[in-house]
């Protein structure tokens, strides 16, 4: 079966209800509105941009052309998680703490699923390599983001309670057992939400992608099992390793409790 072709004309259509959207919420006056839009014309930019860019890839299989994309990604994704935080680390922290656990598990898991999983021929073939970092990294951005906010929101709020647990002997680990817990919770639960309701409440989109270009629904869910067990890895072990590093930064070397390693609130 042949996917249908959607028109320009088509995708104007799909745009006027995101317009539509943007006008009854531009009562509001938070700027939802006007950041709607802003985020609907980067969506179009952005992913004619990558169509150009992936078509000329694809058609070249080039090692060097795939690292280069998949190290754009990453460092994208990391300059996201900054942003998305509402008192993150000051300096270079708070962006390098994503970059790294965002490479310690988006970048391992896409190529374990690669060289030991899949086994494309070579095992950086652009069709498979750039979609799968695509999705692990984008869901381990979300977790990262999450978690590391919850973790320097609840610091900042409970920092009495933890520097009274400092006083009383406890080491770093000890007085941050909760929020730590509780910043891993906010991280994981979108994803395990997904895989809870993957099949019954919703269809992912790689196996609606697969099923609308004609691919047979069994290959399609199987390949959706996978990613979705790719994605709770990289998003589990990402968000441990920003959670640990965020938890030990919030410290200094005597146990000291350094807020001032925080920036003020945008």
């Amino acid at each position: 079966m042949d996917m249908i072709s959607i028109s320009a004309f088509d995708l104007m259509l799909a745009a006027s209800l995101v317009v539509l959207l943007a006008i009854m919420t531009a009562s509001t006056g938070r700027g939802l509105a006007r950041n709607m839009l802003i985020a609907a014309v980067r969506t179009t930019v952005q992913l004619l941009l990558i169509g150009l860019v992936l078509k000329t890839v694809f058609a070249s299989s080039n090692f060097g052309w795939v690292m280069l994309i998949v190290m754009v990604m990453l460092l994208a994704a990391g300059r996201e998680v900054m942003a998305r935080q509402h008192r993150r680390f000051s300096g270079w922290w708070s962006y390098g703490m994503g970059v790294l656990s965002m490479f310690l598990s988006s970048f391992m898991v896409m190529l374990f699923a690669l060289l030991v999983i899949i086994g494309p021929q070579p095992w950086y073939e652009p069709q498979y390599a750039i979609p799968l970092m695509g999705m692990v990294l984008g869901n381990t951005m979300t977790g990262i983001a999450v978690s590391l906010d919850g973790l320097t929101r609840q610091a900042w709020e409970q920092r009495e309670t933890i520097e009274a647990r400092l006083i009383m002997g406890h080491n770093w680990r000890e007085a941050t057992t909760a929020i730590r817990r509780q910043s891993l919770h906010s991280g994981l639960i979108p994803i395990i939400n997904a895989m809870a309701a993957a099949g019954i409440v919703s269809l992912p989109g790689m196996m609606t992608g697969q099923i609308l270009a004609g691919a047979s629904p069994v290959e399609a869910v199987k390949y959706q099992i996978l990613i979705m067990f790719l994605i709770a890895a990289g998003t589990g072990f990402g968000t441990l390793s920003a959670v640990w590093l965020g938890s030990r930064r919030l410290f200094d070397e005597r146990q000291r409790l350094r807020l001032d390693r925080l920036s003020t609130p945008r």
